[in-house]
């Protein structure tokens, strides 16, 4: 869970923070009690598109094989006319 902190705190205990960031920690950053910024680990490179993959294989092997016989290639395209 992400712990507001106002922007006036922000900007004197940003150090604290990057320390708190580091050990994983995430904040979001509230101006006039408005959420304005969000303060956090960067993620690491591809970890995102990593993840996307595995989800996307993983719906894919639940997904069944649809039995539909075979196709000549103008009953492929036939739509696209």
């Amino acid at each position: 869970m992400e712990a507001a902190v106002t922007a006036a705190d922000a900007n004197r205990k940003f150090s604290q923070l990057l320390h708190g960031v580091r050990k994983g920690r995430s904040y979001v950053v509230t101006s006039h009690g408005r959420p304005v910024a969000k303060l956090g680990p960067i993620d690491e490179p591809g970890r995102a598109e990593i993840g996307a993959r595995h989800a996307l294989l993983a719906r894919l092997k639940r997904q069944p094989v649809a039995k539909i016989g075979r196709w000549s290639r103008d009953e492929l395209y036939e739509d696209a006319r």
